[in-house]
């Protein structure tokens, strides 16, 4: 199982975009990346320097949206609908895009899925709660 540090991400991410602006190949996961890269240009800075992504703080006292952490994100959703797994979350979060007509916006409201469905394991203890990580994208989509 890959297991990446915190600075293996934000590498990964700085250099998918180096690669995209310097015309090179990407990998298949480096092209899904750099899709949702190019959909927030407001990272572009963050990612052009690897050394201060890798050294730099994103307090959320500092009111500042981690850009690696976003990315991160949208490139889990990405994967987990590519193979529907959880089972039932590329239904969910199909059904949210088109009530939003928005993928994008439809991640973004699966990320608050995501994030509450990981607090409540980090609080419990207990494993992830897929079901019920799926019936809040469900909620959203139906609202």
């Amino acid at each position: 199982m890959f297991a990446p540090t915190q600075h293996d991400v934000r590498r990964f991410f700085c250099e998918t975009f180096r690669k995209e602006r310097a015309g090179e190949p990407l990998t298949p996961l480096e092209a899904i990346a750099s899709d949702w890269i190019s959909q927030h240009p407001e990272y572009h800075g963050d990612l052009a320097d690897a050394e201060a992504a890798v050294a730099a703080s994103f307090e959320v006292e500092e009111g500042r949206t981690n850009p690696f952490l976003h990315l991160a994100m949208h490139l889990s959703i990405s994967e987990q609908t590519g193979v529907d797994q959880p089972r039932g979350i590329r239904q969910a979060t199909d059904l949210l895009s088109r009530r939003l007509g928005s993928l994008h916006e439809a991640h973004h409201e699966v990320m608050e899925c995501l994030g509450q469905m990981l607090w409540t394991s980090q609080r419990s203890g207990l494993p992830p709660d897929g079901e019920a990580y799926i019936d809040c994208v469900r909620r959203r989509a139906t609202r």
